[in-house]
């Protein structure tokens, strides 16, 4: 017994196979990258391969809209 997570299964290469479902800071970052328009296509694989479809719609209409949001109080702050 090795005693390093005997009950975890591994690639053949001997790595850990990665889990589908990228985290929460991984998702915001991809809408992020995506509303500037700069993305290594390395990274979009990643993406692609590991964020849910679903998620990265709403979060990326959640942005659009705080992006409003934000723009209209500065409208506003300015002009009032």
């Amino acid at each position: 017994m090795s005693g390093e997570g005997d009950n975890e299964t591994k690639s053949p290469g001997g790595t850990k196979p990665k889990a589908k479902g990228g985290g929460f800071l991984q998702l915001i970052g991809a809408v992020a990258w995506s509303f500037l328009g700069v993305r290594k296509r390395r990274d979009l694989e990643a993406d692609a391969a590991q964020l849910n479809p679903l998620h990265l719609v709403i979060a990326g209409v959640l942005g659009a809209a705080l992006f409003v949001v934000v723009l209209l109080l500065i409208v506003h702050a300015v002009v009032g």
